[in-house]
């Protein structure tokens, strides 16, 4: 009885002829590939000296949005400011945020902008849910310097 010789056998020795084509590794998305309203949010956040922002691009791994603008805050109150001049901000811009969730409790801010979404965290919830880690598989935006905040001590993670 011959058990799928044929895809066993291509399994275990794959032709190397040029029929096998490589994907070329995709590299990181940069700040010009970004929209302005993400780039406005990052200033945003930075005028009210939010700590760690990043950006990710989940564009070929989630179908809901598009970006991840993760950020952090020191204390409720900072929490809260960050999330106030943004949405103040974009508002001003001709893009009013369609959901605000976790405003009241501050340890972890949603703005949904449907094709992005904004998490702002105190640096204990942000620790505790890791986004980062959670959708890892998700191309990390390089971010200018005057854009990319100071990553915190505490909230650095060794690797």
């Amino acid at each position: 009885m011959k058990h799928n010789s044929t895809a066993r056998e291509q399994s275990l020795h794959p032709t190397t002829s040029g029929s096998l084509q490589l994907k070329p590794t995709p590299t990181a998305p940069g700040p010009e590939e970004l929209d302005d309203r993400i780039l406005m949010t990052l200033n945003a956040a930075g005028e009210k000296k939010a700590i760690a922002s990043v950006v990710l691009d989940l564009r070929e791994i989630a179908s809901f949005t598009d970006y991840f603008v993760i950020a952090s805050g020191t204390n409720e109150r900072q929490v809260q400011a960050i999330s106030d001049e943004v949405v103040e901000t974009l508002k001003k811009a001709g893009s009013p945020v369609t959901r605000v969730e976790g405003y009241k409790t501050a340890e972890w801010i949603l703005l949904d902008y449907g094709d992005f979404v904004v998490h702002i965290f105190d640096e204990k919830a942000r620790k505790f849910y890791d986004l980062e880690r959670l959708w890892r598989e998700a191309k990390r935006v390089e971010l200018p310097p005057e854009l990319a905040s100071e990553v915190s001590s505490s909230l650095r993670s060794e690797s």
